[in-house]
């Protein structure tokens, strides 16, 4: 009898954690992006931890964010952006490739812009299969539940730019003293220029790389527009 009610206490809170780890998974990420649809995101998982390390937390959502950094984002981060569905399998393979011809260096990140939103709206900073396998399943159903211009506004809105600062408002104002809808053509590039280690580079006062290599970004932009790499977000 004693026994029997050991095993039926075990089995009952293995099925009490398995209810939990489901609507973590299902129902919770899927309201949460239905809601997330409409309404301005409050708040991210990385902003908690930059507020938790005494970094502060500079955000403010914008629904007015220029075009010029979405087509210098798209241009630095993700140029298939409009055509895949979430993952771009060709950067991947290249980004493997690259990796078994020089495997002492780290590998090349080929997440795209899908990847870094679901990553950013649901999971703390942390590198782990673990972490990597849930932002594949958020990544697929940030591309089912949204389209993709929402998603490209939910990145320039959250993405951190460094120093906690995270959103394009934010950054916009600390960098160069202006709002998200009025950044030009250069602002732009050197913000997208420093997406890769922004807590290392500077977008206000670039060094030779990132005066460079934003130099490179305005010339891609252009090359966005002129290929329709945007078509999806206009």
């Amino acid at each position: 009898m004693a026994r029997g009610i050991r095993v039926w206490r075990e089995r009952g809170w293995l099925w009490r954690s398995m209810l939990v780890v489901f609507a973590l998974l299902v129902p919770a990420p899927i309201l949460l992006l239905l809601i997330f649809r409409f309404v301005p995101i409050p708040g991210t998982p990385e902003m908690l931890v930059s507020l938790a390390l005494g970094k502060g937390a500079h955000y403010q959502w914008s629904g007015d964010i220029s075009p010029r950094l979405g087509r210098a984002v798209i241009g630095a981060e993700d140029q298939n952006f409009c055509t895949h569905h979430g993952f771009d399998w060709d950067a991947i393979n290249k980004a493997m490739e690259d990796h078994k011809r020089h495997p002492k260096k780290p590998m090349r990140g080929a997440s795209t812009i899908s990847q870094q939103t679901a990553r950013t709206l649901f999971l703390v900073p942390m590198r782990s299969w673990i972490r990597k396998g849930l932002e594949a399943y958020l990544t697929v159903l940030i591309e089912q539940l949204w389209p993709k211009k929402r998603i490209l506004d939910a990145y320039l809105n959250t993405v951190d730019w460094g120093d906690g600062i995270f959103g394009a408002e934010a950054a916009a104002q600390d960098y160069f003293g202006t709002d998200a809808a009025s950044l030009t053509g250069a602002e732009a590039a050197r913000l997208a220029a420093i997406l890769p280690n922004p807590h290392k580079w500077k977008a206000a006062h670039p060094g030779h790389y990132v005066a460079r290599r934003a130099g490179m970004l305005q010339g891609r932009s252009a090359m966005v527009t002129r290929d329709g790499l945007n078509f999806c977000v206009k």
